[in-house]
């Protein structure tokens, strides 16, 4: 029979024949047994943790102006569209990389001729008053959108589209014609037909709920604060637990407004605000320790020849002379501060996967021998004592050039005046107030050369600005271009729904229109945000108005925490 003592009765017999010295050299090994241990375990832990997003934290945001209408029917300016971008979401939603992702919708197909688009509505979809998004909220809101007496910026995206409701959560839309870019229209917010179904279109403008909105976005309306004149000074906005791609992570953001830009500088260098958008480039020096992103916009500004008005632009060689005199460079550098791109080309740059920019050997900063070579080539003479090319009918190079009362714009037109009265031609820059330039000057095509901007847009529709049959107003074709070529393309490239297959056909238009030259196209501007190092995951892609910076707005963060890999979303 064998007995064995129990392992603490042996360790105790052990430790007890231990001498003082050895039992304090013991102790001090099993602690480094077990720091060393935990060390380790330590390590290992971390080595498998990853960081990752976690709720929580807020900023603050200053805007110029003051938002009137937060309704994605009727908001006119960028304060208007900001709020909307935060507080509304539509079926589909735009993404930093220039695409489409689904937002309140499910799903969608597409007929095979490109004429019917079905959507099924997510089941959770809620306003932020607790209220299901259905069919019925759609079909409301791009009713509003045609309602003449709105007079919204929306009805064209909308006009001539049938809507059906296919049940609570389906709804149809059926084109008159294939429309590639008809997915865009979908992004508009919905508006909760339960709160507007009562308010007549003549009282819907002066509706509270334009300043109070409720819409199922990613944000709800928390607080607002106004002045003494009841104008909104502040909102504080809440993240919506119910948002249908995930409750943001930032928990809180405040939209403070200022009236003008040196109030909006003032605030930030004093701390009271953390981002700022949409500052003009010559005033980003006076913000203190900010950190400046950009972006190209997706619009383009050049100077557009009316031939109908003014035949001297009838000849190739005088719009081909005045292209390559141009100092793009300078008007980069000196007017944009460097904030901009300077493009050759009417499509902004990274629209279709390349940025479309002049390609000469001498870059953008302008060739006056070589435009006045043109001109001597082609039977042109310069008559020294008037200091101006004339042409062999004695018609002299003579025009003027049109533009609106904006530092920017001014300042670009009279950079290239003096460009161009260096070459040989003489120039008259005339400045118009923005409401008189639209009516007076661009509609009804009252122009030599015009100096403007074109808003492109994410989905690259470039139709109504270069079409034959949009030469005039409301047509937005300033250039008065026609080429059968051209608009055969255009048409081609407003029905081709592969996307890569339209970038194709537009890679071609704009080689048709660099031979045709009938505009002299300038530079991209860049969007410019300061938004605060702390906050991460904003991507700023392709933007189209200042709004689309909040695109992926549910996707930021400030905070973080470490977890495991198979916990990680």
């Amino acid at each position: 029979m064998h007995f064995h003592l129990p392992r603490a009765a042996t360790f105790e017999r052990v430790f007890t024949s231990f001498s003082p010295s050895e039992k304090i050299l013991f102790w001090g090994l099993t602690g480094l047994l077990v720091f060393s241990t935990l060390g380790l375990i330590a390590e290992v832990n971390d080595s498998i943790l990853i960081e990752t997003e976690a709720r929580g934290g807020s900023f603050a945001e200053g805007i110029l102006g003051s938002p009137r209408f937060i309704n994605p029917v009727l908001a006119l300016s960028d304060a208007d569209r900001d709020l909307v971008s935060l507080i509304y979401s539509g079926l589909m939603r735009p993404t930093a990389d220039g695409s489409l992702s689904l937002d309140l919708a499910e799903s969608y197909t597409v007929s095979e001729d490109g004429l019917v688009y079905d959507f099924t509505i997510k089941d959770n979809a809620l306003f932020h008053d607790g209220t299901p998004v259905t069919a019925d909220d759609v079909i409301f809101t791009i009713g509003k959108t045609l309602d003449p007496t709105l007079k919204s910026a929306q009805r064209a995206n909308w006009d001539g589209v049938r809507v059906e409701k296919i049940s609570d959560h389906s709804i149809r839309f059926t084109l008159a014609r294939p429309y590639a870019p008809f997915l865009q229209n979908t992004t508009l917010g919905i508006l909760p037909k339960h709160l507007w179904e009562d308010i007549d279109a003549e009282q819907l403008p002066f509706s509270q709920f334009n300043v109070e909105p409720v819409g199922s976005g990613p944000y709800r309306i928390k607080k607002i604060a106004k002045d003494s004149s009841g104008i909104p000074e502040t909102y504080i906005l809440d993240s919506f637990k119910e948002y249908v791609l995930g409750r943001p992570f930032i928990n809180s953001i405040t939209l403070h407004f200022y009236k003008n830009e040196s109030d909006l500088i003032v605030a930030f260098n004093k701390g009271r605000i953390d981002a700022l958008n949409s500052i003009s480039p010559e005033h980003v020096s006076e913000l203190e320790d900010a950190k400046v992103s950009r972006t190209p916009l997706l619009r383009i500004f050049g100077v557009f020849f009316n031939q109908n008005t003014a035949q001297i632009f009838s000849h190739i060689e005088v719009r081909k002379a005045l292209d390559i005199a141009a100092n793009k460079t300078a008007i980069v550098e000196q007017v944009l501060a460097g904030y901009g791109t300077e493009i050759d080309s009417p499509i902004p740059p990274g629209s279709i996967g390349r940025t479309t920019v002049n390609t000469r050997e001498n870059g953008h900063r302008g060739n006056i021998e070589e435009a006045r070579d043109i001109l001597d080539r082609n039977g042109w003479t310069f008559d020294e004592e008037e200091g101006v090319w004339v042409s062999e009918d004695d018609e002299p190079l003579r025009f003027s050039l049109s533009t609106s009362n904006v530092t920017e714009l001014k300042s670009a037109a009279y950079l290239l005046k003096e460009v161009w009265n260096e070459l040989g031609a003489q120039v008259e820059v005339k400045v118009f107030e923005a409401g008189n330039l639209n009516q007076n000057v661009i509609r009804p095509r009252e122009y030599d050369a015009l100096l403007f901007g074109e808003v492109i847009g994410r989905e690259l529709d470039l139709f109504a600005f270069w079409h034959a049959s949009q030469r005039n107003d409301p047509g937005l074709n300033i250039a008065q271009y026609a080429n059968i070529t051209a608009d055969a393309l255009l048409e081609r490239g407003r029905t081709t729904l592969d996307r890569e297959a339209r970038d194709e056909v537009y890679l071609q238009f704009e080689d048709e229109v660099r031979q045709d030259i009938p505009a002299v196209f300038l530079y991209s501007p860049d969007f410019i945000y300061v938004l605060p190092e702390k906050i991460r995951g904003a991507d700023l892609g392709s933007i189209t108005t200042s709004a689309d910076r909040f695109m992926d707005v549910h996707q930021w963060f400030i905070r973080t925490d470490k977890v495991w890999s198979i916990f990680s979303r």
